[in-house]
């Protein structure tokens, strides 16, 4: 399986901290000391989970070789829908007009997006689909309760779009060495950690330092899984994008698992966390750095629980 093409949409509206000590009492440097975050960013009126994924999805038609038309299977990770029936996958099928393609959505929290390129990876594998449209897209503003102190300050929008396929088709086409995904239900306070129940309230994190703990053990893991699966290490690995969720646990990974801070991409401090596309937005930001040969992984953890990773060989 290959990424023929990798493209990202951030709304342009920034939200400081400065905005948040007359929400819930925080300033400035105390959100920035404890997350990594400075501005996170927001989507205006008019924007929403599937209007950010088909712009992001616009975007990768731009430069991809091939029309998205043409694609057979579409899938979005989300938690944070617009419409639980019309989703971002059957908006981008309507746009394009992939008449052929099959749509669905997942959710596995910020793992979502792992979660998808692995399910592509399955339809693949059964001859079922040989081009896909793989989107992740977050409203998190949309959900959050801006007045809660321990996460109403954390949270940013964005979306990713992958055009992905069964054979190489451009000059920046990266090769999917190997996909790993877990859940961890089971683990630690994963049932009470993080929850996003929409009848009831927003997005919280009441046990934020058991995802910390859990978050930067599960992500090594995945990262070691995939590489180990190619015969690889993580000291082989050119870059890594994490899931963006603190930057704290981005260093955390990067000293215990030994890789030096300029091969972790980090987009936290003006982004704040973005979700599940968080990983696929710092990797299309710094793209322009790979080279060829260059391995890639993202690392996610999810509210829930769960992990995952993905390795990727630029050719």
């Amino acid at each position: 399986m290959f990424i023929n093409g990798i493209a990202h949409y951030v709304p342009g509206d920034r939200v400081p901290n400065s905005y948040f000590k007359a929400v819930n009492g925080l300033d400035d440097e105390w959100i920035f000391s404890r997350t990594g975050i400075r501005t996170r960013s927001k989507a205006n009126d008019a924007e929403n989970t599937n209007t950010m994924a088909l712009e992001a999805a616009k975007k990768l038609q731009e430069t991809l070789p091939y029309s998205l038309a043409t694609v057979d299977l579409i899938v979005t990770g989300t938690y944070s829908p617009h419409d639980t029936v019309a989703t971002a996958s059957h908006v981008a099928q309507r746009h394009f007009q992939a008449g052929e393609a099959r749509c669905l959505t997942v959710s596995s929290a910020c793992s979502s997006l792992i979660n998808a390129l692995e399910i592509a990876e399955g339809y693949f594998a059964s001859g079922k689909a040989t081009r896909a449209l793989v989107m992740a897209s977050e409203h998190n503003t949309a959900y959050c309760r801006e007045n809660c102190p321990q996460s109403g300050h954390l949270w940013g929008d964005g979306a990713i779009a992958m055009a992905v396929s069964n054979r190489p088709a451009g000059a920046r086409d990266a090769r999917v060495a190997s996909i790993y995904t877990r859940g961890l239900g089971h683990v630690g306070k994963a049932d009470v950690a993080v929850h996003l129940r929409p009848l009831l309230d927003g997005i919280s994190m009441p046990e934020g330092r058991d995802v910390f703990v859990n978050a930067c053990h599960y992500m090594i893991d995945a990262l070691d899984r995939v590489a180990a699966a190619r015969g690889k290490t993580i000291a082989d690995l050119a870059f890594i994008a994490p899931h963006q969720a603190n930057q704290r646990i981005i260093n955390a990974i990067a000293r215990q698992a030994d890789i030096p801070a300029e091969r972790m991409l980090s987009n936290i401090e003006e982004l704040g966390n973005t979700g599940c596309p968080s990983c696929g937005i710092a990797l299309s930001q710094n793209v322009h750095r790979v080279k060829p040969g260059d391995l890639v992984a993202l690392t996610v953890f999810g509210g829930g629980y769960s992990c995952g990773a993905a390795l990727f060989e630029f050719l």
